[in-house]
């Protein structure tokens, strides 16, 4: 099992609502579209399976880390799980009519690699949906990300491997924006010690363990001061639309 952490949302952690809540925006996005054999890159806890396997023939989720996903095995025998750390993806080329892949591209050192594998995988006419954070909505250095990208960049990366690629984007409603502000403001309150702006000058790596105690006591201090909101808030509260520098989440739809 992955270490849990407040980068790694979990479905049983009642401080990640707002952003679980956010995350699955893209697989009920997701649900009307994919069809067919269907490949999840990064499935994490496999709580978008309950939303998306009862759309397909077969569902294959692969994760870097041994997760509970087997389990979504006896209620639906067409899941099936593999540990597997890309790229590469281990599949022949060909293999899927759909892949979905969400908040995982920030995390891979070769995007451009993944993306490539993704493409090779895929049908001819293809469909691959992702999501990764918008640069320019983020409060601060995730030192858990090698990289977010802005629209621009990550439509540019898309389009050397697909034909087609639309660009929207995950925005909330004033419900989730007062939660954004708050998230803001109690960030600003932390970031303010760091005179040499370190956060973007240290190895990403020596950041992440004092990012991710931060993240969560942060998270924890906001809903104990405002608990109605953070609970309150659903996947309704969100919606998508074409993606600007507003938008919480890029969500990529590309075709082969």
């Amino acid at each position: 099992m992955a270490l849990q952490t407040a980068e790694r949302v979990s479905s049983h952690e009642a401080s990640d609502n707002v952003i679980f809540q956010r995350h699955l925006v893209a697989y009920n996005e997701a649900a009307n579209l994919i069809y067919g054999n269907v490949l999840e890159v990064g499935s994490g806890e496999g709580y978008g399976i309950e939303l998306l396997a009862s759309k397909v023939e077969r569902y294959q989720a692969i994760d870097k880390y041994n997760t509970s996903v087997e389990s979504y095995a006896a209620k639906y025998p067409h899941v099936h799980f593999q540990q597997m750390n890309i790229p590469p993806i281990e599949f022949p080329e060909n293999t899927f009519d759909c892949i979905v892949t969400f908040q995982v591209i920030e995390h891979i050192e070769d995007d451009a690699g993944m993306v490539r594998e993704m493409a090779r995988v895929l049908k001819p006419g293809g469909l691959m949906i992702m999501t990764t954070p918008n640069i320019k909505m983020s409060l601060t250095r995730n030192p858990w990300h090698v990289r977010e990208y802005t629209v621009s960049q990550l439509k540019g990366l898309l389009q050397n491997y697909f034909s087609e690629v639309e660009m929207k984007g995950v925005y909330g409603n004033q419900k989730v924006m007062d939660y954004y502000h708050a998230n803001r403001k109690s960030v600003e309150k932390i970031t303010r010690f760091d005179f040499f702006n370190l956060q973007y000058r240290l190895p990403r790596r020596l950041l992440q363990i004092p990012y991710d105690l931060l993240n969560r006591l942060n998270r924890r201090k906001l809903m104990k001061g405002n608990n109605q909101l953070v609970n309150d808030i659903t996947v309704d509260d969100y919606y998508t639309s074409k993606a600007n520098d507003q938008c919480f989440d890029l969500l990529a739809v590309a075709v082969k």
